[in-house]
């Protein structure tokens, strides 16, 4: 997943840059915020930043951005690319580089103040933001320009950065009348304050929950390892002896895939499944329904039929219909599928001598039976091979293969955590690329999932190549006692994925920053993660890189093949959960017509709609959807299965020519990882490959043919 944008100043202004504030306002200073940053690489000084600093970093920046905006406005000179849209695009770094800090603090390390200060910020933010967008005598400058682009005699990227900027100042609202613009400014500053409040209630709430068990017998199926992992969660809750479970994933999905408890099982689920859903101050149905809404609104006051027109207006799908037409054609196949599966689960607990529906807490406890007797496969005897240092160094390998990359481990640079590590990567000449920091593991100051994001967006200074600093966020398994973090599959490919995103912002190589790295249309921007997942799993990749931990033995060929043959198992049940979310998502904001339903009553709809099986819900439900309600993913959340079609194909080609065939390697890296969104995606993509992606290589990774 990609951080959504913090603080979209200008439209244009999205890259969020570090170690470029040279005001001399801030000489005298004692605000490690702002200003240079003296430190290795010019990374953030974490090390000297405390949570009161923030405010006063952020007023005064903001107080900068404003300066350099009136003298954008003010100026007597007739409107250029240089002294406006260039002007645009440099100015507001210091505020940028304020908020990217602290949201990615807010997000990876979040504490009670840091949480009121987002609160406070969030409409502060969004007036300023306002303010800009849609400055009329500002848009007049720009669209001066944008007039006579053609004969101004640019580069491609010079137009793309005026095309982005005018584009962008339009869909802000610049040509609305004054009355429009201040209803405008009014909705804007309500999302903001809800899409926080929204993202806040659920790690808020998540820490609410423990499931303690106190009689080892309720532990029953569980795996050694997962049973530690509870005793060690308890130590550390002051509840030394017993065994707790949270709503983290690496402790809640095991607990489901295993426990032999059933009335256990359904109180974790339905914790899990409920979050945001249970009244009170960390209820989210309201938010949910005020945010759509407003997305409405705000949608027809620009000219749009709906939310999703808006946003989709600007990706590769182009438009709803089209989103639709990709998501039902994968539906019948994928529920089809599904109900083999709830078939395959009924019996097995009709075997067992029971009766009951198989109900969504019981599909994983079940899915693994079915996978035992037909594969001979238990995840648990997976998980040994996939320490996590030895999943980090063989994406490391990975990327040194493909594209001669190195990553040299560092401890002399400040860290916000101490479970933070610090890369210097490498080009292959032996050059400086940028700093990939990584963050693993789960704690109840991190909001759930796994993103990548900026504290520096690469771009062209004076001729010279501005490094990023990119940092990737995840949550995974813990080491517990004497033994290393040992991942699932799933966790391992999670850290591939994540890492692809890394490498799309590392291998950056273009003149703007707001164009640069993972700045790209949704549905895109998963093409360079997703593709690191196929190596992941990749026979040949795995036996270089899972080593049993204890013996260092490389994964067996007959566990592979297991692997393989279970490729496609429970297929049915990933791709409905996913796809059910995802049109759940396009029927928030594709509606015409504001919501008039409660939340829950307008899923349940939606589910019905298109015959959602009662034994699976959709990946996120209505009240946790953050990718949709507070994570930059709304009308976007079919990307993901958008951009498998292009991975899928694009792997294709490899598989075609060698994994690591250096001709489509570098092909790969010059026109997608280095280009940003400096070009039309389709059209970066037909030269990559030479045609438009083929969905038969995802229909068949997926066992859906």
């Amino acid at each position: 997943m990609i951080k959504k944008r913090l603080l979209p100043i200008c439209m244009v202004i999205t890259s969020m840059v570090v170690g470029c504030g040279e005001s001399k306002q801030n000489d005298n200073m004692n605000n490690p915020l702002l200003g240079f940053f003296d430190t290795p690489f010019n990374v953030p000084p974490f090390d000297k930043i405390k949570d009161e600093h923030f405010r006063p970093a952020y007023a005064e920046a903001l107080k900068l951005h404003n300066l350099e905006v009136d003298s954008i406005v003010n100026n007597e000179e007739e409107p250029t690319f240089q002294n406006t849209i260039l002007a645009l695009e440099n100015a507001g770094s210091m505020l940028s580089q304020v908020a990217v800090i602290f949201g990615n603090l807010n997000s990876a390390n979040k504490t009670d103040s840091l949480q009121a200060i987002a609160a406070d910020m969030a409409p502060v933010l969004s007036a300023h933001r306002d303010e800009i967008q849609l400055n009329a005598k500002l848009f007049a400058r720009v669209k001066a320009v944008y007039d006579q682009k053609d004969a101004l005699g640019m580069d491609k990227e010079d137009i793309k950065l005026l095309e982005e900027t005018y584009k962008g100042f339009v869909r802000a609202g610049a040509n609305l009348p004054e009355e429009s613009k201040e209803k405008l400014k009014a909705i804007n500053s309500k999302l903001s304050t809800l899409t926080n409040s929204f993202g806040d209630n659920l790690p808020a709430e998540a820490k609410t929950y423990e499931l303690v068990i106190e009689d080892e017998k309720d532990l029953s199926g569980l795996p050694e390892g997962v049973r530690a992992a509870a005793a060690a969660t308890a130590k550390e809750k002051g509840k030394e002896g017993k065994w707790v479970f949270t709503l983290s994933n690496p402790s809640v999905m095991p607990f489901l895939q295993y426990a032999d408890n059933r009335e256990l099982r359904k109180q974790i689920w339905n914790a899990y499944q409920l979050r945001g859903n249970n009244g009170g101050e960390f209820d989210n149905k309201k938010n949910a329904i005020e945010i759509a809404n407003l997305r409405l609104e705000k949608a027809k006051l620009l000219g749009y039929p709906s939310h999703a027109a808006y946003v989709l207006e600007e990706s590769m799908a182009e438009n709803p219909e089209n989103v639709f037409n990709l998501l039902n054609k994968l539906w019948g196949p994928a529920l089809a599928k599904a109900k083999v599966e709830e078939a395959d689960l009924q019996q097995e607990i009709k075997l067992a001598g029971d009766t009951f529906q198989v109900a969504p807490y019981d599909w994983r406890y079940y899915a693994e039976k079915v996978r035992m007797k037909r594969f001979a496969l238990n995840e648990e005897e997976i998980r040994p091979y996939f320490g996590l240092a030895e999943v980090r160094e063989g994406a490391f390998q990975t990327a040194a293969k493909l594209y001669g990359l190195s990553f040299v481990a560092l401890n002399n640079v400040p860290v916000y955590h101490e479970e933070v590590e610090v890369y210097e990567v490498k080009d292959k000449d032996g050059s400086h690329l940028g700093i990939l920091y990584a963050d693993f593991f789960p704690r109840d100051s991190k909001r759930s999932g796994a993103w990548m994001t900026s504290y520096r967006s690469q771009y062209t200074k004076d001729g010279k190549r501005v490094a990023p600093v990119i940092s990737i966020v995840c949550n995974f398994t813990k080491p517990v006692g004497d033994k290393p973090a040992l991942l699932t599959f799933d966790e391992a490919s999670t850290l591939f994925h994540e890492f692809g995103h890394a490498l799309h912002g590392l291998l950056s190589n273009v003149k703007y920053k707001s164009l640069s790295g993972t700045s790209v249309p949704r549905d895109f921007v998963e093409l360079p993660s997703q593709i690191m997942e196929n190596w992941a799993g990749d026979p040949e990749v795995m036996k270089t890189y899972a080593k049993h931990y204890e013996t260092g033995e490389a994964i067996p060929d007959s566990l592979i093949e297991k692997m393989q043959k279970a490729g496609t198992f429970d297929q049915g049940f990933a791709t409905v959960e996913y796809l059910a979310a995802s049109l759940l998502d396009m029927n928030y904001h594709s509606t015409t017509t504001p919501i008039t339903a409660d939340a829950i009553a307008f899923e349940d709809a939606a589910m019905r709609k298109i015959g959602l099986i009662d034994a699976i819900i959709p990946r996120y439900r209505t009240t946790n959807f953050q990718h949709i309600f507070s994570g930059g993913y709304s009308s976007g959340y079919y990307s993901y299965i958008w951009s498998e079609v292009l991975d899928s194909d694009a792997f294709a080609a490899f598989k075609e020519k060698g994994l690591y065939d250096q001709s489509t390697a570098n092909s790969f890296r010059r026109n997608i990882l280095e280009r940003g969104g400096t070009g039309n995606p389709a059209e970066m993509y037909r030269t990559f490959r030479g045609a438009d992606p083929n969905p038969v290589h995802l229909m068949k990774k997926r066992g859906l043919n």
